[in-house]
C-alpha cells in the first residue's frame, strides 16, 4: 500500500458517515497544508475500493469503510441514514442468492449488485418519534 493510498484509508475509515472524494482532498489539505489533485484521490478510492477494503454509496457518490468480512462479488447492503448519514453495511446473502436468481431467471447474467437502503438509524428515528410526542 503506498504512503497515499494509507493516508486516503485513513480518511475514509475516520468517519462513520460515507465521504466524498473532495471530502478526502480537503482533510488531506488541512493535515498537510499541501492540495493535491483530485484524479489522485479517486484513483486511490478505485484501488482501495478495487482491494475491498472501502465501498461507494453510489446514491451520494461517496465512501466507507468496510467492517464485514464478505465476498467481494457480494458485498454487504448499505444502509443510509437519511438525517445524520450514518452508513452501516450488513451481510444479506439470502437477499443477494434472490437477485441471483431473478437475474438467472430472466437470463441476465450479473456483474455487479449493488443494494442500498435509506432511512432512518435507530438513533434518528428515536429523535423523530420523540418530537411527534
Amino acid at each position: 500500500m503506498t504512503p497515499l493510498r494509507r493516508r486516503v484509508l485513513e480518511e475514509v475509515a475516520s468517519s462513520h458517515d460515507a465521504v466524498g472524494a473532495y471530502d478526502v482532498l480537503e482533510r488531506m489539505a488541512r493535515k498537510t497544508a499541501t492540495r493535491m489533485a483530485p484524479i489522485s484521490i479517486y484513483r486511490a478510492l478505485d484501488v482501495l475500493r478495487d482491494a475491498g477494503v472501502i465501498h461507494r454509496v453510489e446514491s451520494r457518490n461517496a465512501f466507507f469503510a468496510c467492517h464485514v468480512a464478505h465476498e467481494a462479488r457480494h458485498p454487504a447492503v448499505v444502509l443510509v441514514c437519511d438525517t445524520c448519514a450514518m452508513v452501516t453495511e450488513v451481510e444479506a446473502a439470502p437477499a443477494f442468492k434472490a437477485i441471483d436468481g431473478i437475474a438467472t431467471a430472466n437470463q441476465f447474467q450479473s456483474r455487479r449488485t449493488v443494494v442500498e437502503v435509506a432511512g432512518l438509524c435507530r438513533g434518528c428515528a428515536d429523535q423523530t418519534q420523540e418530537r411527534s410526542r
